[in-house]
């Protein structure tokens, strides 16, 4: 049965409010939870429940999204039939729009049902009784909710979803979105209420406090566990240096970073270097950033490959957490 379910990933529709950390990526990509992109949760989901055929549509610039996921081998989708395939398509064109574009795929595909999902939800859920939900109250469309709210999950048939993309001009729908708040359709909606932690990424607020959240070990448990692992790209690296005068409590670290200061309540990335009596509190530092020495950072996201230099003070709040964008250089001078 859970065989019978193709995956689509729209990675394209993004509000703006994600900012400097989608500026020169796709959302899908976004780093998070020390060694992972966004992109990692609903993919791991739909194979962990069976799901051998995934489609994601990217939204422009997609480089970073299709380096982390190559040719879909760590998630076991580099196959000779069926797999993981990329439809490139302009985020201005409605989801049915950029779908139509490649109805071949859809045409030739075998499956059954399709799970429809965005990229940035952040979940750890099994789509298989999802499945028996649906054929069990034998609606149109089912839509995955959380806590009263729409997760942007749906699941439906093969052969309405290409109804709905053909007929797209004809009906107005431009999404699945559409199709489930038009109260005047003849499609029966069902809904499926999930549980465990979710948590969709909508803005940086969301992007911030949901990192936060996990550094509490009952929601990190919920998000990650054995028996349905979130996979991603494999790097490997020596593992984090802690050299003297370094002091950490209660922080998520990865793979090959060199610690000299204090680390309090934080998500450092891998390959990431902290200076010698710089304090790093309630931030989230991305991948190989070097924190020079006598830094203060506080409610801070620093993206990849910045260079902080000594001295410098970095301050945000929780609220509005400051973001340093990729690659930039944060001087003493400049941020005091």
């Amino acid at each position: 049965m859970k065989k019978s379910m193709l995956g689509v990933i729209d990675a394209i529709l993004l509000p703006e409010e994600m900012g400097e950390l989608a500026a020169h990526r796709s959302p899908a990509a976004i780093p998070f939870a020390g060694r992972y992109r966004l992109v990692d949760f609903v993919l791991s989901n739909m194979v962990n429940s069976g799901i051998q055929s995934v489609a994601i549509f990217p939204r422009s610039p997609y480089r970073s999204l299709m380096d982390h996921l190559g040719s879909g081998k760590d998630w076991d989708l580099n196959r000779k039939r069926d797999g993981l395939f990329f439809f490139p398509a302009p985020a201005k064109e409605g989801q049915f729009s950029r779908m139509a574009e490649h109805l071949d795929y859809f045409n030739r595909s075998d499956q059954k049902y399709v799970i429809l999902s965005n990229s940035t939800t952040v979940a750890n859920m099994d789509f298989a009784p999802v499945l028996d939900r649906f054929i069990q109250h034998k609606s149109d469309i089912l839509e995955v909710i959380h806590k009263g709210e729409s997760a942007h999950i749906y699941l439906l048939s093969l052969p309405l979803l290409l109804e709905l993309i053909k007929n797209r001009h004809e009906t107005g729908y431009k999404s699945m979105q559409d199709v489930v708040e038009d109260a005047g359709s003849s499609l029966t909606i069902s809904e499926y209420e999930f549980e465990g932690f979710l948590k969709r990424i909508k803005s940086i607020d969301d992007y911030y406090q949901t990192s936060m959240q996990l550094l509490e070990k009952e929601k990190w448990s919920e998000l990650f566990n054995e028996f349905q692992p979130i996979y991603t790209k494999v790097k490997d690296e020596p593992p984090t240096n802690y050299l003297a005068g370094s002091y950490v409590t209660n922080a998520m670290i990865a793979n090959g970073c060199v610690i000299e200061g204090e680390v309090n309540h934080s998500i450092i990335f891998r390959g990431v270097k902290i200076g010698k009596k710089s304090t790093v509190k309630n931030s989230i530092i991305m991948q190989k950033s070097k924190i020079g020495q006598n830094c203060i950072l506080e409610h801070v996201i620093i993206d990849k490959d910045v260079s902080v230099e000594d001295g410098a003070v970095l301050r945000g709040t929780p609220d509005e957490p400051l973001v340093i964008k990729k690659g930039s250089v944060e001087s003493a001078v400049a941020s005091s």
